[in-house]
């Protein structure tokens, strides 16, 4: 039996979900499971997620407590800055967006009652009306140009500066209505307006600590690196949410005390354990894993600009040092799928399936590092408990580099400020990124010659001339292929090693209904808590 999950997306979790509202069987129900490649182990966690969705019906009330796995003191509620799943948490629980994703990767409209244009390049939004700020004032055609032009700002600071660079202008037509004109064609602009950092912020805000948005929560207490409390949205321009009466989230970076917290009740949810602790959560009744598979990984990341990352050879060696296989049956015990270096997943259609993952290979490795000139060097490898299985990753490279006489210094570093003191600035080091929807965002945030990202500090003038050509087209085949031949370059060329894209598995009590899968990433890609409910 194949242990992996093969090509599982959200429009399957629908069409079980589909499948049990009709009166489906469970065996009916695995043997559609099976049909698409998934084995029986995560077959049933899709059907656990599947049932909990379909059979619970929303109630109203009590305190929502969930664990997120990373925060540090740099945690922000300014949604241009946010970097972290905890930020995004905050951020969704208490802005709103102009569009979000449903599960099924489709658009759907939030803030905007509309969005639309006759060439991909001048876009009109037309807003809602009635839907006000927590402090009462209402939505205006203004807060929606401020935040999107705080992005184009240098001073801000804008995690994504590089994707909102291709805005040539925002302008408010009237009181809810704007026009957008990009500098090019990009038929992406309603899913890029969907992602976590353009959330849509009060005209004028320079302070964030209040987090004074339209979102379903309204924040009460704001601790950077320690929690957060919010309370229900009384206002809220949504009929049917949020269902809780109070929010609280905060880290617990360790896992195994995240999943000790879930067992003994202190919190509703467990985000992002790993695989270790699924059979402990599975064994104790009252508890569902919730899964996704959504193209998150974590990556070895080289910098071509700095030693040893600047020969060439150093990089093409790690990616046959790497051993996928392992790294996905041992490591993360099947819950992954097998990545070629590129950060595209199976999940998107513009995946490139024809391009081949590289084996395991010692002896080319060892060609490769004795080619670089490096090979009985000690070189240094920053890893954490950050960065999902970085820790498990750096000891199977180093154990697998000890056998062909290369030498990796793996020195563990605490995950209270990884990402702000060794992530995109050590010479080899790890680093996790969350799903995107689209190549275009991808690219743009981690390869492009500018982007913010930039993990292995890639340059190519090539690279970055398709991006803007791709974002353009309308034709998709065309693009598709524009698409599949970059992410050969980002394979061969860069220096970011992805050896598997991950199965976020979050673990939750019984008393938490309405958790589903959502192509942003787990806890329903960071909204979970304006659309879960609890069952006392």
């Amino acid at each position: 039996m194949n242990d992996k999950i093969t090509n599982w997306t959200t429009s399957d979790d629908a069409l079980i979900e589909t499948a049990i509202r009709r009166g489906a069987s469970r065996r009916e129900l695995l043997t559609m499971m099976l049909a698409g490649g998934v084995a029986l182990s995560a077959g049933g966690l899709i059907l656990g997620r599947a049932s909990s969705a379909v059979a619970a019906t929303p109630k109203s009330g009590g305190h929502l407590k969930a664990a997120g796995w990373s925060s540090s003191t740099a945690d922000t509620l300014d949604p241009a800055k946010a970097s972290l799943s905890t930020d995004y948490v905050r951020c969704c629980a208490i802005y709103n967006r102009l569009t979000f994703l449903d599960k099924g990767g489709t658009v759907q409209m939030e803030l905007a009652e509309s969005i639309k244009s006759g060439d991909a390049k001048v876009w009109t939004v037309k807003l809602r009306s009635g839907v006000t700020f927590h402090d009462g004032k209402s939505l205006s055609s203004k807060d929606v140009v401020f935040s999107l032009k705080r992005h184009l700002d240098p001073a801000v600071g804008s995690k994504v500066n590089a994707i909102a660079k291709q805005i040539a202008d925002v302008k408010d037509v009237d009181s809810l209505t704007v026009e957008i004109t990009l500098a090019n064609p990009n038929a992406d602009l309603p899913t890029i307006l969907s992602q976590h950092h353009f959330m849509i912020v009060q005209d004028g805000t320079t302070d964030f600590s209040k987090g004074i948005g339209t979102g379903a929560f309204k924040m009460e207490t704001f601790q950077p690196g320690v929690k957060s409390i919010f309370t229900k949205n009384p206002n809220y321009f949504k009929a049917d949410g949020p269902n809780v009466d109070s929010f609280e989230f905060f880290a617990i970076s360790d896992d195994n005390a995240r999943v000790n917290a879930l067992l003994s009740g202190d919190i509703h949810l467990a985000a992002s354990i790993k695989p270790r602790s699924m059979k402990l959560v599975e064994s104790q009744p009252g508890f569902v894993l919730s899964q996704t598979t959504s193209g998150n990984y974590t990556d070895l990341n080289i910098r071509l600009d700095l030693a040893p990352g600047n020969k060439a050879d150093f990089a093409a060696g790690m990616k046959y040092l790497i051993n996928r296989q392992q790294i996905q049956k041992s490591v993360l015990r099947g819950l992954a799928e097998i990545a070629n270096d590129q950060p595209v997943s199976p999940a998107s259609v513009y995946h490139n399936a024809e391009l081949k993952p590289k084996a395991y290979d010692p002896d080319k490795a060892k060609f490769h590092f004795q080619k670089a000139g490096l090979l009985g060097q000690s070189i240094p490898m920053i890893t954490s408990e950050a960065p999902n299985a970085a820790v498990e990753m750096a000891t199977l490279l180093q154990q697998s580099g000890s056998e062909i006489g290369m030498k990796f210094d793996v020195q563990r570093v605490p995950s209270d400020g990884y990402w702000s003191n060794y992530w995109l600035k050590a010479p080899v080091h790890f680093g996790n990124i969350n799903p995107r929807p689209t190549p275009d965002i991808l690219f743009s945030l981690l390869y492009a010659s500018n982007a913010p990202w930039n993990e292995s500090q890639y340059k190519s003038e090539k690279f970055d001339n398709m991006l803007v050509e791709a974002r353009g087209l309308l034709d998709e085949a065309k693009r598709k292929e524009i698409y599949g031949q970059m992410q050969v370059m980002i394979s061969e060329e860069a220096g970011t090693v992805i050896p598997v894209y991950i199965s976020n598995v979050d673990a939750i009590s019984g008393k938490l209904k309405g958790l589903e899968a959502n192509p942003l990433g787990g806890m329903m890609g960071y909204a979970f808590a304006e659309y879960v409910w609890l069952d006392a």
